[in-house]
């Protein structure tokens, strides 16, 4: 790698740190990192537009450099790769920050390619094609055979409720289309936060819903939740807002993320035990978010949280 770089950059380093195909290295005191290109090749002109606009607005988002070929990408044994520059960047951030930044930049017309809020015909495509997986590939996966109907469930739950939420947009009720991530993780370090590889344009909820999800299976009910709370105190939405809040935080976006990885076998089944472990907790805690949302405006009830059972 170190050839690679010099080669492809002229950049010259010692050490190389390697994790998770992500390799990373300190130059005058900025931090770099090589990570593989996991986008579309049409999304490439737009992502780098929105990257370009963040830093002429003066926000401190990765900095993606050109080879000696005057090209963003680099291909390696067929594989395309993008070198990073990453300065003055907090070491995490939470959900005030996302919606901080999020404001900076209003979706355009011109950037269609990075739309990602048509969330009901997404996560429909997407469930059908892991039915037919589950059919076709994982007879021998027991621990996703045994959970895999009950998600799917909680799936289609999101779906008809995204459905239900009557909005167009344009109107001055539908909810903002900004720029957000593909994934947000918790801890949200630098490196996942603010790289361009992540960015799309969807409605705000879908950081602030993803955030709060990470941070639930990272941390305790009461943490979570408390956090979710204090930002609803302070950060007023419309009723459609506040629906496809929570719409996103329904759909089980962290069963699916770990699907994937164990069909692509790059996670043992153990790491979706932890998830299953903790439903009875997780269907408590949507139903205090559902209460907690109920304040401030009226939003579709789910019979089979809010029923006593």
């Amino acid at each position: 790698m170190k050839e690679t770089l010099e080669y492809y950059y002229g950049i010259d380093v010692n050490t190389i740190d390697e994790q998770d195909g992500k390799y990373h290295f300190k130059l005058n005191n900025e931090d770099f990192f090589f990570v593989y290109y996991n986008r579309g090749i049409d999304e490439l002109d737009d992502i780098i537009g929105v990257n370009n606009e963040m830093i002429k607005k003066g926000i401190d988002v990765h900095k993606i450099l050109l080879n000696r070929n005057n090209s963003y990408l680099t291909t390696l044994n067929g594989y395309n790769y993008m070198l990073f520059s990453v300065s003055n960047l907090k070491e995490e951030y939470d959900i005030f920050d996302m919606v901080s930044i999020s404001e900076k930049l209003m979706v355009t017309d011109a950037r269609s390619k990075l739309y990602r809020n048509n969330w009901g015909e997404l996560w429909a495509s997407k469930i059908d094609y892991f039915e037919y997986q589950v059919r076709e590939l994982a007879y021998e996966k027991s621990v996703i055979k045994d959970s895999f109907s009950y998600y799917i469930g909680l799936a289609e739950v999101a779906i008809s409720y995204v459905n239900n939420t009557n909005f167009s947009y344009g109107n001055s009720f539908a909810p903002r289309l900004v720029l957000s991530h593909r994934r947000v993780f918790y801890p949200n370090y630098k490196l996942n936060y603010l790289n361009p590889l992540s960015f799309i344009f969807d409605m705000e909820v879908r950081d602030i819903a993803e955030y709060i999800k990470a941070m639930f299976f990272k941390e305790d009910f009461d943490y979570s939740f408390d956090e979710l709370s204090s930002f609803l105190k302070i950060r007023p939405m419309n009723v459609y807002e506040y629906q496809m809040l929570f719409a996103r935080l329904l759909y089980p976006t962290y069963y699916f993320d770990l699907y994937e990885s164990i069909m692509n076998k790059d996670t043992d089944e153990e790491e979706l035990v932890k998830v299953i472990k903790r439903v009875d907790e997780f269907e408590l805690f949507l139903k205090k978010t559902y209460l907690e949302i109920s304040k401030y405006a009226k939003i579709e009830k789910i019979d089979f949280l809010i029923e006593e059972r």
